[in-house]
């Protein structure tokens, strides 16, 4: 299978692009923000060509086909029966992570998540004046998973909101089906409501492993739950703002939408567009996608492991990969990559100081010459 369409990727420089500016006019190779390089499947990009030569930009609804190209891919890739009638559009992920917390606030006391954790889950319960309390994921071997023990050890309140990032950012777990009943039965038990943001989905790297939506374990688990995707990360289609809630509850998904009215806008209509067009017809340009990332990931995990003072995390899925720096002789392990020349995404934004979140969604020489630089920093502290 030919990857050779990802090892040509457009020059981002000087295209006010915000993963490739923060560093413009500086020799630091962009290893930060959830972005790729790499172009979107070409049927995307044509379908963009032929809308922009329409000329026409006004308001759009979400074309009918677009729903139904969501429901036959979730039955598909991930045996989940979804009903037409709670799906809910979106412009963005992190928006959305807001509204539960919105639509929730008034029966809510308290907000749980683990750390760490992708930012906008630590920042958004504070946006509504919510308690939020954070658990510390458990490291099994060299695997993060859930930490049963002090989760089932909570003081919870029945209308509590858990927050869970489903494959998880930025360790790069795909959690496994038996940990999901576990965790969704303690959901159950304590009359917890769930927000699962799982718009990693479609990138699982293990090939043993699949995604389960954790809203397919149980109806009684879907009537408490709020489940976030996207095509966004998938097909690299982040600047164009069309993601989705799928709110199974009527009573649930009126909360949702009251809590979006006059805020939240639905996604563009160039949105709608490239999403189905890229659900559609983007699966054999996903399946290239994936042993690329494969590729990348490998060759940073075996690289990192050899440099002294790091320690990587081997991510299940994700384009992203967990590094813990702490043993870094240097008081700021983030900064001191900067300074020779690669910029990673500093742990302590996601609440574990001492970390490095490094994204993999890159060309093959790019991720060599930056992992070339590091090992270059680390040896000079050798």
């Amino acid at each position: 299978m030919s990857t050779g369409k990802f090892d040509n990727v457009p020059d981002r420089r000087h295209t006010h692009s915000l993963k490739w500016g923060k560093y413009e006019g500086r020799d630091v190779l962009p290893l930060w923000v959830a972005d790729m390089d790499f172009k979107s499947p070409r049927e995307v990009i044509d379908a963009a060509v032929v809308a922009s030569e329409f000329g026409n930009f006004g308001y759009s609804k979400c074309p009918p086909p677009l729903v139904d190209i969501v429901i036959e891919r979730s039955q598909d890739l991930y045996d989940w029966e979804i009903d037409p009638r709670s799906i809910v559009w979106l412009p963005g992920m992190v928006c959305a992570l807001n509204v539960c917390c919105r639509a929730l606030e008034k029966e809510c006391s308290q907000v749980f998540t683990q750390t760490p954790i992708y930012p906008p889950f630590l920042t958004a319960p504070g946006n509504f004046d919510l308690p939020s309390e954070r658990i510390p994921m458990k490291l099994e071997g060299n695997r993060f998973t859930f930490d049963f023990e002090a989760i089932e050890n909570l003081a919870t309140c029945p209308g509590d909101l858990f927050m869970l990032c489903h494959p998880h950012n930025p360790v790069g777990t795909a959690f496994k089906k038996e940990e999901l009943i576990r965790f969704s039965k303690w959901i159950i038990e304590k009359e917890l409501y769930l927000c699962s943001d799982e718009i990693h989905c479609d990138l699982i790297l293990d090939s043993d492993s699949r995604h389960h939506p954790i809203a397919s374990i149980s109806p009684e688990l879907s009537s408490r739950c709020i489940t976030l995707m996207a095509p966004s990360k998938t097909f690299n289609l982040p600047g164009f703002g069309c993601s989705f809630a799928v709110i199974s509850d009527p009573k649930l998904r009126c909360k949702f939408k009251n809590a979006l009215q006059g805020i939240v806008p639905d996604p563009p209509a160039m949105g709608f567009l490239l999403a189905e067009k890229a659900y559609r017809f983007g699966e054999p340009w996903r399946k290239e996608l994936l042993t690329y990332l494969r590729k990348n990931r490998d060759l940073a995990f075996t690289e990192i492991s050899k440099m002294p003072h790091l320690h990587p995390f081997n991510p299940e899925a994700t384009y992203l990969l967990w590094l813990d720096a702490r043993k870094l002789p240097t008081a700021n392990p983030h900064q001191y990559f900067e300074e020779h020349g690669v910029g990673l995404s500093d742990g302590k934004d996601f609440g574990a100081p001492g970390y490095l979140r490094l994204n993999l969604g890159c060309t093959h020489k790019l991720l060599s010459e930056a992992l070339l630089r590091m090992n270059n920093a680390c040896k000079a502290l050798s």
